[in-house]
């Protein structure tokens, strides 16, 4: 098997490092990642400037492709150019510093490289680890690796888009993997205001859970009780069961 591995924290991110070691496990691991950090730029894609694209050497050989632009980017760039000879079997992205669980998955660089993989019908995976100053992501690496693992031997997976939420408490003590859809809650609605040294006003995005928690559940309240979460992803937009009733509603131009 041959993955592509890549993320949206940069080429030299710990969370790649680390999920590099363990999916060497299930097969050949061709890195091609964005060269600095891309957090939160969704399915960006460059079009009007040179997608400038080095090899990084380490121990006097090529190691990874660090590509100047966004994890769609790197994707795209990869299955169209890079290993156009030699297709790649699976897209991985990850390990992302901070979870991508409930809206995040629309503006996250991490899950964006991976629908792009799907794009292209490559079985892709987004792997997410939640944000804390002493990370482990080793023992993160090792639950991705043991679900994608299963995941790649079934039939109906292949192809597919998934999303994988790994909580702090699960690197401590193992728990359920829960197969759960994407929370709708809202979450950071408010800025806050500041001033810089020259008195001119600049907003800060606050992370603020809603007051009300969901109660349906979802990857976020199963990730709240500490669960693994996998999420089945689509990139299809379109409302199929309104389609036939807005051919009825007589619209015209």
């Amino acid at each position: 098997m041959r993955i592509l591995l890549t993320n949206d924290d940069g080429v030299f991110a710990p969370g790649l490092a680390a999920l590099e070691q363990q999916l060497r496990h299930l097969g050949e691991v061709v890195v091609i990642a964005p060269a600095t950090e891309q957090s939160g730029v969704s399915h960006s894609i460059t079009y009007l400037t040179p997608l400038v694209c080095k090899s990084i050497h380490r121990e006097g050989r090529h190691w990874a492709w660090a590509v100047e632009g966004s994890p769609a980017d790197c994707v795209k760039l990869a299955i169209t150019e890079l290993l156009r000879d030699d297709p790649v079997d699976l897209v991985v992205s990850g390990i992302n510093n901070g979870l991508n669980a409930g809206i995040n998955v629309l503006y996250s660089g991490t899950v964006a490289a991976a629908i792009e993989g799907a794009f292209f019908g490559v079985t892709s995976v987004a792997v997410s680890l939640e944000y804390d100053p002493d990370a482990d992501f080793q023992s993160a690496a090792v639950i991705a690796r043991n679900v994608i693992s299963g995941l790649i031997r079934q039939p109906s997976a292949a192809g597919g888009l998934f999303n994988l939420n790994v909580p702090t408490a699960a690197t401590v003590t193992p728990n359920d993997l829960k197969i759960v859809p994407t929370g709708l809650a809202q979450y950071g609605r408010r800025y806050e205001k500041r001033q810089d040294p020259g008195g001119r006003n600049y907003y800060w995005a606050l992370w603020e859970e809603p007051a009300e928690p969901p109660q349906e559940n979802t990857d976020l309240t199963e990730l709240r009780q500490g669960n693994v979460t996998l999420t089945p992803l689509q990139f299809d937009m379109t409302r199929h069961n309104v389609l036939d009733e807005m051919d009825r509603w007589g619209l015209k131009h």
